[in-house]
């Protein structure tokens, strides 16, 4: 063969080697973005998981008198503006985490002032209720903590101080808006808490008849592996099982649900692989009771050595997904202001309300 043979054969070699490889890439390409198309994944990064998956967050917690999380400090325009992010999303309902916490708070309580408590420079409890009203929702009062329970694991305080809370919230706010809702009894409790059942039943069945029935909740926590209580831990190895956590609420469900008509278990003190199991014995012990079985989806990390900073938006969706499967009638989170707004001081809050919203297809 004679050289510019050879040359143009090897030419013409190389071409059609070319065009074959081309053709199982084109076709590869092609079909990568049919299955793509077909299950609404965008090539720039959408999400691969199915949407819409999880339990909608329909209730928050509003946390003003906090003493583990920093204060933003905001006045009304800035409530206002974060209500109707609330409301955008789908949030029907607020709860005001506690009404007082040792010396502050959150409105001028005759009976809280006289005791020696702060007088706050606005009232945000008929600030919330205006608000609430303003924008459809339900407001839930919290009540007073007087941080003696933290100290001495004893809610006899707690039933003392609330007895005249109660009363003077009901019939300076209560009678006053619509808006007035519900109570949520503040004490967070776990397992073996020293004189819970007597107490939430005292404090429940005074909430009750004041307010000619209006409902109650709590939001206990789940003695799990990342119930540390300030160690300096993220975990620890002597948690309770899931029998040990069933017969235990068991007898306190037995104890409270005359007079408390839901629980939302805080969901943050167990593992993302223990959630069903703990979920599918939450919602079994509130059918059995009558009880409406919330969530409370907590929207910041539990697994970081910071406390606290806004949730991973994986983990916020494994346990909202998870409440789902199990049959759970509403979802609140602890909080949306400081963990899921747009205008939190925390930045990372505002891309978790924006994939939130990307995965629930909220424009």
């Amino acid at each position: 063969m004679k050289s510019d043979s050879r040359r143009d054969f090897l030419k013409k070699m190389a071409l059609a080697g070319a065009s074959a490889l081309a053709v199982p890439s084109a076709l590869a390409n092609s079909t990568y973005e049919k299955v793509c198309n077909e299950n609404e994944v965008i090539s720039q990064g959408g999400l691969i998981v199915p949407k819409n998956n999880g339990l909608k967050i329909t209730g928050t917690f509003l946390d003003e008198i906090s003493h583990d999380i920093p204060h933003q400090n905001w006045g009304e325009k800035e409530w206002d503006k974060d209500f109707q992010h609330m409301k955008n999303i789908g949030i029907d309902t607020v709860i005001m985490i506690r009404s007082g916490y040792r010396k502050f708070i959150t409105y001028p309580s005759e009976y809280l002032l006289k005791k020696g408590c702060y007088m706050p420079s606005v009232d945000l409890l008929d600030m919330f209720l205006r608000l609430a009203a303003k924008y459809n929702m339900k407001f839930y009062f919290g009540l007073y903590d007087s941080g003696k329970y933290w100290d001495t694991g004893d809610l006899s305080n707690e039933v003392e101080d609330n007895k005249y809370v109660i009363d003077e919230v009901w019939n300076r706010y209560g009678s006053k808006y619509k808006s007035f809702g519900g109570w949520y009894i503040s004490g967070e409790i776990s397992r073996k808490t020293k004189g819970a059942i007597d107490a939430f039943r005292v404090m429940g069945k005074q909430c009750k008849d004041v307010s000619e029935g209006l409902p109650t909740f709590i939001s206990p926590w789940i003695d799990g592996k990342k119930a540390v209580m300030g160690t300096g831990k993220l975990t620890r190895e002597d948690a309770v099982s899931v029998q040990e956590h069933e017969r235990e609420w068991n007898e306190i469900f037995d104890g409270i649900h005359e007079v408390v008509d839901a629980c939302a278990f805080q969901d943050g003190h167990i593992d993302y692989d223990e959630l069903d199991a703990f979920f599918s014995v939450n919602k079994k012990l509130a059918d059995r009771y009558g009880m409406q079985c919330w969530t409370n989806a907590e929207s910041f990390d539990r697994d970081m050595p910071i406390n606290f900073l806004p949730i991973k938006f994986d983990k916020l969706r494994m346990k909202l997904e998870a409440a789902k499967r199990c049959g759970y009638d509403k979802a609140i989170t602890f909080e949306f202001s400081h963990f899921m707004s747009p205008q939190s001081a925390y930045l990372q809050a505002g891309h978790l309300y924006d994939r939130y919203k990307e995965y629930f297809n909220i424009k």
